[in-house]
C-alpha cells in the first residue's frame, strides 16, 4: 500500500505528490494550496460529466447493437441505417459553415509540413532522440536501411555502398534543389559568392533556396538551402572519411527532418499506478524545462544524452539566420475512459486518468511558456485521444477551459489535438472542430484505433472481412478523405494541422518511401513515423510534394467524401473461407496479440516492434492489438470460429512468441503451463472482447499490469 496525501479531499500518492509539489510547481508562481484547491475543484466538477459521457456511450452501443440484431438477414438500408444512426444522437445536425479563430500558434503546427514521430514519453532516451529528431543525416538514413533495395553488410564501412548513397542523396539534391547548368554530383567546390550559391560556375535555379551558411563564403563548412519550408545542411569537411573521396568534399547531407513529436502518455506506454505516471509527468516536465538529461552506453562509453541547441547560421542576404534544432513538442493525454489510482478522489475513487493528465501536463508545460524554447507563441499543444463525437471533444474544451483558470494561464492557451480515430468521431467530424474551434490545432486519422471502432461499432452486424481486406473497403478511403476536405473546409490550412496515420513496419523504408508519398500527396501537412531515421526518409516527400499547393487545390475542388461510404460497414460478401484461410486468420491475430501483450503485462513495455508470424518486425501498440482483438472476437461472436479454435490457436502461438523471445533474459515463458497472467490477458481480450468498452484493450492490459507488477 503506498503512502498518500490528503489535500482538499484529494488522497495523493506521495510519490507523486512529492513530485508536484517539489519539481513541477516551484517557478511556475503557483502555490501549493492554489493547485490542490484549484485540482479538486476539477475533479469535483468534471467526473460526473466524464460518468455521464462513459455512460451515454455504452447506451448508444446496446442500441446499435439492437438495430443489428433486429435487421440480423436484411440488405443494408442506408436511408434507414441514417435515420436510426440521427434518432439515438449518433449522427448530430450538421450546423452552417464556420472557420477555426484559433490563435498563437507555431510555424511547425500551421505553416511547415513535415514528418511528425510519436514517443513513449516514459523512456527518456527516446524522448530525447524525438526531440533531436528535427535533424537527421540522410547518408545514414539511407546506408542503414533497405531504402537502396537492400541492407549494409556486416562489418565496416562498405565503399560501394556509400557511393550509391551518396549518388541518391546528390540526386534528391537535383530533385529540390537543383543547379542551373550542372549536377550536384558533378560540383568540385561549393561557395556563396554575393549573397549566392555558387557550384563549379553555375548557380540555383532559384536562388532564394540558398538562406545560409557557416564558415568563410569562400569555402563554407556548411551551405544551409530551404525548399518547401524545410531546410537541407550540405556538410563539407575534406578531413571526414566521406568528404576526404567526394569530389567537392562533400561528408553529409542533412535534413530538417521531424519538425514536430508528440511526447506519448497514452498508447505507446504502459502507465498503470503512481509510479508510472509520475515518472511519465517527470520526463514531460525536464523536456519542459529544457534539463533532461539521460546517460547511455555506446561503445563501452557513458554518453550524456540531452537537447540539443538552436543553430545560429550566416544568412546570405546579411545578419544571422537561427534555426531550430529540437522537434516542437506535444504532449498527448489519455481519452476519457481510464481511471488511475495515483490520485482519490473524496470518495475513494479513482480519478479519471485524463482529467489528471490534463492539469499535471499542463503545469509542466509552464515551464517553457517562460522559456519560449518550445513554443515560441506560448501555446501548449495537448493531443487528445479517442473521444467519440463533438460533446465529448466540447468535454475536453470544457477540460483545458477550468485548467487554464487554475494555472491562472490565458484562455486558449492549451491547444487541442483531436485524433479522428473513432467512427463517431468521422462522421460528425466538423462538428467536432466547431466544440474547440477556439483551440483545435491539429486532426489526424488514426486508421489503427478508427479500424478497431469500426469493428466494434458494427459488431452485431455480421461478419467482419479478413483484416487484410480492411484497406481496400469503401469506409476507409472515404475516411481519410473526408479528414481533409473537412479540415480545409474549416480552415485549418494556416492554423492548424490535418494529420495522417503511423507507419507500422519499421524495418520496411523502402517500401514506406514508395507508399508514405500518399500522406503529402492527400494533403495532409503531417504524418506520422515510427523512427528518427524514417522521419528523416519521409522528409523527402515534402521536398518533392508542396502540400500547401495541393490543399489549395483540394479546397477548390471541394468534398470528395461521401458520408454513405464512411457508414458502410466492412461485412465480409463472402464467408466461405477454408479451413486454412481462417486458421491462418486466427494465427496471424493471436500471435500479434499475444506478442504485445506478454512485454506490455511483464515488463511495461507500452509500444515496440514485434516479430510478426513471418518475423518481420511489425510496430505493435494498443491500437494494433484493438485491431486484432476485435477482429478475432467479431469471427467468434459470429461462430466463424469457437472459442475451442481460439484457445488452441493461443496456445500454439504462445509456443511461437516463447521462440521469438527467446534471447530475451527478462522474458517468461507462457508455455507449456499458459496460466501467466499476460497469456491470460492477451486470450481475455477476445474471449472478452465484445464486453469491453469500445472495444478497447486498456482495462484488461491494466489489470493485468497491476497484477503482474504486485507479484515482484
Amino acid at each position: 500500500m503506498s503512502q498518500r496525501i490528503i489535500r482538499n479531499g484529494l488522497q495523493i500518492d506521495s510519490m507523486l505528490f512529492d513530485f508536484i509539489e517539489a519539481q513541477a510547481l516551484p517557478e511556475t508562481g503557483i502555490s501549493p494550496d492554489t493547485f490542490w484547491r484549484g485540482f479538486a475543484g476539477l475533479i469535483n466538477a468534471l467526473t460526473p460529466q466524464n460518468r455521464a459521457l462513459l455512460a451515454h456511450r455504452s447506451q448508444m452501443q446496446n442500441k446499435i447493437d439492437a438495430w443489428h440484431i433486429a435487421h440480423k438477414g436484411q440488405p443494408q438500408d442506408m436511408a434507414a441505417y441514417k435515420v436510426f444512426l440521427a434518432e439515438i444522437d449518433y449522427l448530430v445536425p450538421e450546423g452552417p459553415d464556420f472557420t477555426i479563430d484559433t490563435q498563437n500558434t507555431d510555424p511547425e503546427i500551421a505553416t511547415i509540413p513535415g514528418p511528425q514521430l510519436v514517443v513513449p514519453v516514459m523512456n527518456a532516451r527516446y524522448a530525447l532522440n524525438a526531440a533531436n529528431a528535427r535533424w537527421g543525416s540522410l547518408y545514414d538514413a539511407l546506408y542503414g536501411t533497405d531504402v537502396l533495395g537492400d541492407l549494409p553488410p556486416v562489418g565496416g564501412f562498405d565503399e560501394v555502398r556509400g557511393a550509391r548513397v551518396v549518388a541518391w542523396a546528390k540526386g534528391f539534391l537535383d530533385q529540390a534543389m537543383p543547379l542551373d547548368g550542372c549536377k550536384h554530383a558533378d560540383v568540385t567546390a561549393y561557395s556563396i559568392e554575393g549573397g549566392v550559391l555558387r557550384a563549379n560556375g553555375c548557380g540555383l535555379i532559384d536562388p532564394a533556396q540558398c538562406v545560409g551558411y557557416l564558415g568563410a563564403p569562400a569555402a563554407p563548412d556548411v551551405i544551409l538551402l530551404k525548399n518547401n519550408g524545410l531546410h537541407v545542411e550540405i556538410h563539407v569537411d575534406a578531413a571526414h572519411h566521406i568528404g576526404v573521396d567526394d569530389p567537392a568534399s562533400v561528408a553529409d547531407i542533412r535534413l530538417e527532418s521531424a519538425l514536430s513529436v508528440i511526447m506519448d502518455c497514452e498508447d505507446s506506454v504502459a502507465a498503470v499506478d503512481a509510479a508510472d505516471k509520475t515518472l511519465a509527468y517527470s520526463n514531460w516536465l525536464g523536456l519542459m524545462k529544457g534539463d533532461l538529461v539521460e546517460t547511455v552506453q555506446k561503445a563501452g562509453k557513458a554518453i550524456e544524452r540531452r537537447l540539443n541547441e538552436d543553430v545560429k547560421y550566416i544568412a546570405t542576404t546579411g545578419g544571422d539566420y537561427m534555426v531550430k534544432s529540437r522537434a516542437l513538442m506535444l504532449v498527448r493525454n489519455v481519452g476519457h475512459l481510464m481511471t488511475n489510482s495515483a490520485i482519490l478522489d473524496a470518495n475513494g475513487d479513482a480519478v479519471f486518468e485524463g482529467l489528471m493528465d490534463a492539469m499535471i501536463t499542463t503545469l509542466c508545460a509552464m515551464h517553457d511558456l517562460k522559456r519560449g524554447a518550445n513554443s515560441a507563441t506560448q501555446s501548449v499543444y495537448v493531443v487528445k485521444p479517442k473521444m467519440h463525437g463533438p460533446d465529448e471533444v466540447a468535454f475536453a474544451d470544457a477540460i483545458f477551459t477550468q485548467v487554464e483558470a487554475v494555472l491562472g494561464l490565458p484562455a486558449n492557451t492549451v491547444k487541442l489535438g483531436i485524433m479522428d480515430e473513432e467512427r463517431r468521431t468521422s462522421v460528425n467530424l466538423k462538428e467536432c472542430i466547431r466544440a474547440a474551434r477556439h483551440r483545435v490545432a491539429f486532426i489526424n486519422t488514426g486508421f489503427l484505433d478508427r479500424t478497431g471502432d469500426e469493428i466494434h461499432t458494427s459488431m452485431a452486424a455480421g461478419v467482419m472481412v479478413r483484416k487484410g481486406a480492411m484497406k481496400t473497403t469503401p469506409w476507409i478511403a472515404a475516411y481519410e478523405d473526408n479528414n481533409v476536405d473537412v479540415g480545409l473546409a474549416c480552415g485549418l490550412r494556416g492554423r492548424a494541422q490535418i494529420g495522417k496515420g503511423m507507419w507500422a513496419m519499421p524495418g520496411l523504408m523502402v517500401d514506406m518511401l514508395a507508399q508514405k508519398i500518399a500522406h503529402p500527396k492527400s494533403g495532409a501537412d503531417c504524418a506520422w513515423v515510427p523512427s528518427p531515421t524514417a522521419a528523416t526518409l519521409h522528409a523527402t516527400h515534402y521536398h518533392e510534394v508542396d502540400v500547401l499547393a495541393v490543399q489549395d487545390a483540394l479546397a477548390k475542388a471541394g468534398a470528395r467524401a461521401e458520408l454513405d461510404d464512411i457508414l458502410t460497414i466492412p461485412l465480409a460478401l463472402d464467408t466461405d473461407w477454408s479451413r486454412v484461410e481462417i486458421q491462418e486468420e486466427l494465427d496471424n491475430n493471436a500471435q500479434g496479440i499475444l506478442g504485445y501483450v506478454v512485454r506490455w503485462i511483464d515488463q511495461g513495455i507500452g509500444c515496440s516492434t514485434v516479430p510478426d508470424i513471418h518475423d518481420i518486425g511489425l510496430m505493435e501498440d494498443r491500437a494494433t492489438c484493438r485491431i486484432s482483438s476485435q477482429h478475432m472476437a467479431n469471427w467468434l461472436y459470429h461462430d466463424v470460429v469457437n472459442k475451442g479454435q481460439i484457445i488452441a490457436t493461443f496456445e500454439r502461438m504462445a509456443r511461437v512468441v516463447d521462440g521469438q523471445n527467446g534471447d530475451d533474459p527478462l522474458y517468461t515463458a507462457m508455455a507449456p503451463q499458459y496460466d501467466n497472467i499476460a497469456y491470460i490477458s492477451a486470450l481475455n481480450l477476445v474471449l472478452q472482447g465484445v464486453e469491453q468498452p469500445s472495444g478497447y484493450t486498456e482495462p484488461l492490459l491494466h489489470k493485468g499490469r497491476l497484477v503482474r507488477k504486485a507479484q515482484r
